[in-house]
């Protein structure tokens, strides 16, 4: 463990999301052993389940035979921090945070405005925040199919573009027709003697965030969850290989262990922008000697801080590009716990019941299932 780290957080482990397409990208392009302890396909599907953390999981398996009864890969750990935008970036581009530059939910961007990686908010040309060709660009460039099947809504969007660019998009117009997504992976599949189809699947994030992870309703999604996967294990032709994983896990965080920074001791005396998200705040300022500290004063053991340069030195984002270092904060508060650090500058996090970003094991854990369909 990182010797600045306290007990109960984790940094990535040694092999993380970054991994995951250059893993199949072996087996499509050379015929090599994938790494990872995935099977060796011609045909791969990546199933993409945003908020299903390993631990999440594993306290639900009563619910989810077909998860249950694929194959365990190796174990996987997000990057830093376990939030949507940075793992999806991780898979998209095959490196890690220091170096895609998408640093979290929202970070600052070169204008000085905090951009919000989801919506794109305050963003620039997407190809100027991430120039870097994507994992998905260089399998295209050596003459693999590659195809993303995933909400219409994301088609062109800011982070698509930015971090996943380069595949077929293949729009889901319905996002609980079952049928639908599986047909259209189908279609993808098909559509190349060598391939692979990214799927994305967002919902049990959303009942996650909105009712919590541990509520009847995430119970249900999750459920319908591996309704799908058993659907695309049926029905996926003989010798693609269906490979599940998720971006990050979630906690729950009761009323009453969220920190209101408008109300804490000065916390934002000298802070020039406040990001991130309410589990990992990128907390960006002149002053990094003394907003850490009066941070450090006030929020004791709910967090730890971290001044930003010893992150980096520490290899917490992995190797830091030049160009994206004034995306990371110069101060970062890392929670513990269930603690959340809330603002009121941001209303609709306000409403969140399952939260993620730090780096508690519940939250970087992830899933790396595998099997071989039968068709």
């Amino acid at each position: 463990m990182s010797p600045f780290l306290a007990a109960d957080l984790m940094p990535p482990g040694p092999e993380t999301l970054s991994d995951l397409v250059p893993a199949m990208g072996k087996a499509l392009t050379g015929g090599a052993l994938t790494g990872l302890g995935l099977p060796y396909a011609t045909r791969y599907v990546l199933l993409l389940v945003d908020g299903m953390g390993r631990e999440n999981l594993e306290q639900s398996r009563h619910l989810t035979p077909a998860l249950s009864d694929m194959e365990n890969c190796h174990d996987l750990t997000c990057q830093v921090p376990s939030t949507t935008a940075t793992s999806l970036s991780c898979i998209g581009t095959g490196a890690a945070p220091g170096h895609h530059g998408v640093a979290g939910y929202t970070f600052r961007a070169p204008s000085g405005q905090a951009i919000n990686a989801l919506s794109w908010a305050n963003g620039v040309n997407p190809e100027a925040i991430q120039p870097h060709p994507t994992a998905f660009e260089s399998l295209i460039a050596a003459g693999v199919t590659v195809s993303s099947v995933g909400p219409a809504r994301f088609q062109r969007s800011g982070l698509t573009r930015a971090s996943l660019r380069g595949p077929r998009f293949i729009p889901i117009h319905d996002e609980d027709d079952a049928d639908e997504r599986v047909h259209k992976t189908l279609e993808a599949v098909r559509s190349g003697d060598v391939s692979l189809t990214y799927v994305y699947e967002r919902s049990l994030d959303h009942v996650g965030h909105g009712e919590g992870w541990q509520s009847s309703a995430w119970r249900s999604r999750l459920m319908w969850v591996d309704e799908l996967v058993g659907a695309l294990l049926d029905e996926l032709d003989s010798g693609t290989a269906l490979v599940v994983t998720a971006d990050h896990g979630m906690i729950d965080v009761p009323g009453d262990h969220r920190i209101m920074v408008e109300d804490e001791g000065g916390l934002l005396a000298d802070v020039d922008l406040l990001a991130g998200e309410p589990r990992f705040r990128h907390i960006y300022t002149r002053r990094p000697g003394e907003v850490a500290r009066r941070w450090r004063r006030e929020l004791g053991d709910r967090a730890q801080v971290v001044i930003g340069e010893d992150a980096i030195t520490a290899g917490l984002f992995g190797p830091v590009d030049a160009s994206t270092r004034s995306r990371f904060g110069d101060v970062l508060a890392i929670t513990r716990g269930d603690w959340a650090i809330m603002s009121r500058a941001t209303p609709k996090e306000l409403t969140l019941v399952g939260m993620h970003g730090s780096l508690t094991p519940r939250e970087m854990r992830v899933p790396l299932l595998a099997q071989i369909c039968e068709g």
